[in-house]
Formats: structure tokens, sequence, C-alpha cells
């Protein structure tokens, strides 16, 4: 393949094709069904998967298959079929993802932006789904195309643009099995749903945290009691509760106490993230702006990096039994409840964890007070990446040298993509490219995000440079 034919083809692209169509994406308020509960009768999916499947359409790939794929009472799902460039075997898949579904707008933006109005300034396309995940499927059909164009090769490619990932991709799971034949042997999977810590060179995620979520009541009381009166014969709910959540977490240190939250990192993990921060000094610690004054948990980059990536941490994200401070009286309170999440590393056992935690809070408990659980969403397992594969490795070194002019580099994810552990459970055998155009003052969930259109245009030359190395491997 001619390497800059296609890095001009892919910015080409960008520009006169890719943009207009992307910034009118951005106008449909795709919501997320977890934010619309009338989401069928809204249509708004439907309106953005018949807008890139058009544009695709349009776009004269030979070949090409196009399809709305409905499973009952499950969100749509656009999936795109290109066949291997030199008409080869249509088993060996490569499987390219992103989705169409769009976090809630919320207030905050800046002035002359907004959610569904597309603005682009200073190189960048402002809008939600702009970058998370919109340009995905546009990147995706230009780097095949890019790939054809310049004397390239290709295997089969299939597109799978999902609409209910910002609500956890509840609908995966279904739709992998009922395509399961159509898909065939996936040897690549290509995830552009992920970024990295500059604009300078490619990043790549290698790792992802799973999750486990608990709602955990403490009572004391069948009804609240003056405290004057009860206080001093009856133990308040909170500090059992507080004393309950010593077994888990270590409050001075915030480090998970219980064996089945902790592994052993891979020590080839902790030499991606030295390099990388090493490659860009603050790379974790300005993750977060924090007030004037606060302190991260460490000054060492590469703990503060294991911490977020791979160490398991609690978090507690509601509560419940606690008036707002203007409403509290001199009550000793029946009960707390209190929402607990608590983060995986990449390959701990989500099923071994949940159940430890729920052993931890509710055996021996102080005083007998009695501790019961609310509905549980189910765990959700971490995902950590098999290693490079040497043709891979080339591709990606190949395609930094070309394009960004810097190596590039890995990282861990503190959150999920919970389709990548489904994808690697069904292709154990496949590599993973889990990429994408997410960087720093990109703002996925909140206002004014936006994408770094170059940026984009060289995430999609070396995905073009990874299909043709695929295919020649």
């Amino acid at each position: 393949m001619d390497h800059a034919a296609a890095n001009r083809t892919v910015s080409e692209t960008w520009t006169s094709d890719i943009l207009p169509s992307l910034s009118t994406l951005v106008e449909v308020p795709a919501v997320s069904p977890a934010y619309d509960a009338e989401w069928v009768e809204h249509g708004r999916l439907d309106a953005a998967i018949e807008h890139v499947r058009a544009w695709i359409a349009g776009r004269g790939l030979e070949g090409v298959e196009l399809e709305v794929v409905r499973l009952p009472g499950r969100t749509p799902l656009l999936l795109v079929d290109v066949p291997a460039s030199d008409g080869g075997a249509a088993d060996d898949t490569v499987l390219l993802y992103g989705h169409l579904d769009k976090q809630p707008p919320l207030d905050g933006w800046s002035e002359g932006l907004g959610p569904w109005t597309p603005v682009v300034r200073n190189g960048r396309l402002y809008g939600r789904g702009s970058v998370d995940d919109g340009y995905s499927g546009y990147a995706a059909i230009a780097a095949i195309e890019a790939v054809r164009a310049n004397g390239g090769a290709h295997r089969r490619c299939v597109l799978m643009l999902e609409t209910g990932e910002e609500s956890g991709s509840p609908d995966m799971a279904a739709y992998l099995e009922h395509l399961a034949d159509r898909l065939g042997s996936v040897s690549l999977v290509v995830c552009l749903d992920a970024g990295g810590g500059d604009y300078e060179r490619l990043w790549l995620t290698t790792s992802l945290r799973g999750q486990v979520q608990v709602n955990v009541t403490v009572s004391v009381l069948d009804s609240g009691q003056h405290s004057g009166m009860a206080s001093g014969i009856v133990p308040s709910s909170f500090r059992v509760l507080r004393t309950l959540l010593d077994r888990v977490e270590d409050s001075a240190t915030g480090e998970i106490r219980l064996p089945d939250f902790t592994v052993d990192i891979p020590q080839n993990r902790v030499d991606e993230l030295r390099a990388a921060v090493k490659s860009v000094p603050g790379l974790v610690r300005d993750m977060v702006e924090l007030p004037d004054g606060m302190r991260p948990v460490s000054d060492d980059e590469l703990e503060l990096a294991l911490n977020n990536m791979w160490r398991p941490t609690l978090s507690v994200i509601g509560a419940a039994g606690l008036p707002e401070p203007e409403n509290a009286g001199n009550v000793l309170r029946p009960s707390t409840t209190l929402s607990l999440s608590l983060r995986l590393p990449p390959t701990a056992d989500p099923a071994a964890a949940s159940e430890a935690i729920r052993r931890a809070l509710s055996t021996d408990v102080p005083y007998g007070a009695t501790v019961t659980f609310g509905p549980q969403k189910d765990a959700a397992a971490g995902w950590n990446a098999p290693d490079t594969a040497p043709w891979l490795g080339r591709a990606l070194d190949d395609a930094s040298d070309d394009v960004f002019g810097e190596s590039w580099r890995t990282l861990g994810m503190g959150g999920s993509i919970p389709l990548m552990g489904l994808l690697h459970d069904a292709y154990p055998d496949a590599q993973f490219v889990v990429t994408g155009a997410l960087g720093p003052g990109s703002n996925a969930h909140v206002p004014d995000e936006s994408l770094d259109l170059d940026y984009a245009a060289k995430v999609t030359t070396a995905i073009a440079y990874v299909l043709n190395a695929h295919a020649h491997r």
C-alpha cells in the first residue's frame, strides 16, 4: 500500500465527505435508552442509524451489504459487511466497532455551543456524539476506502454500530449470539471508542477495569427515636455501616482489603504504563482537574496509573436514610443505605468479588444490626488485551513513524467498555486494537464535547495501516 497516498486520501475524505455528514449527525438527539425511556416512540436512534447507513450506501463500496438488525425489545444495530478486497476467505473477519447512541445533553455549554448544534472551532467539531462515538463509523469506512484506493488489501470487514453503549451495551451479548454464524472467525477486533493521553501519538487501550455495585442497608430500629433518649443505648446505623466498610477498605489509604479484589499486575502492563507516563509528564495526574489546595493520593505518576487502571477502588455513589441538613432533627435514624461502586482489576473474577463484598458486609454484624441488600446490577468483568502479535506491532510502528512522528503508547482505562470482554470471550485468539480520538479536552459525557478533527484523521490512517498489515500477516 502507498502509505503517503493513503494518508492523503483519508485527509481529503475527512474534509470533504465526513465532516459535513458527521456535523448533521451531531444534530440528531439520539440519547441512549438509559436516559430516554420513550426511545422507541421518539425514533432518534433509528434516525441516527439511517443517517449513517445512507452515507455509507452512497459511498459506492463494491460488494458492501448494509442491514439494520433488530431483535425484539432491543435497540437497533447497523451491520455493514464489506467483502475482502481480493475476494479472499469470508471466514477471516475483521470486526470494527462503534456506537451511535449519545449521553444526555446537559446544561452548561459554552457560549455559542450546544449539544445538538455542530460548531467547528479551532480544528475541533463541537457537539454531543462528535467524539463519543459518532465519528467511528465514518473512520472505519474511510480506512477501508483508503486501503482499496492505494494498492493495499484487507480481509472481510464487518462494522457493527450499536445504539446502547452509553446504557452499558445490554443488548450486545444477544446480538453477538444472533450474528455469530455470520461473523465467522474473527481474527482482529478494532474498537474506536477509546483514546489516549495526548494528540501527539497513537494510543491503544490494553486493559479495562470491571465493576461490582452493591446497595447495602443497615437497620437498628423499626422507627426513628429521639437522639437524646436513644443514643448511647442503640448504636448509630451509620457507625455500624462505617465499621463494616472498614472490613472492605482501609479508610486512610483507600486500599481494598478483600483478597478477591486484588490481582498480580502483569509486568508488561507495568512497563507499558511506565513508558506512557515518561512520554507524557502529568498524563494521569492531569486527567482530573483538582481544586486549589487539593492533592492526588500519590505524587508518583506510575502509582496513580496503577491505582486507576489496575487496582480496586471503592466509591460511595449514593445514600438514603439521611435527610438534607436543613431538615435534620435530633433523631437517631432507624437505618442507613449506601450505594457502593467497586472498580475491579481487569483480571479479577467479578462473581467472586461480588460474593466477597456481600459476605464481608453481612457476617458478624456489630450489635446484631440487620444488613439487607437492594437489587444488584450484574457484576461486570474487566478485560486485559492479548499480547500484541508481531505483525500488529510492526503496523503500529509504521503508522507511528509515518503519521504521528512519535512512538505509540498504551494505557489502561479505569472504567469499562462492556463489549470488549464479550468479544474476547467469543474470539479468544483475535488481536485487539482499542483506540480512538478521545483525548484531553474532548469532554465526553459533559458539556463542550468535541472531536479533534486532525487527530481523528490520523487515527483513521493508522487503522488503514492495520487493515493492510492484517491482510498480509
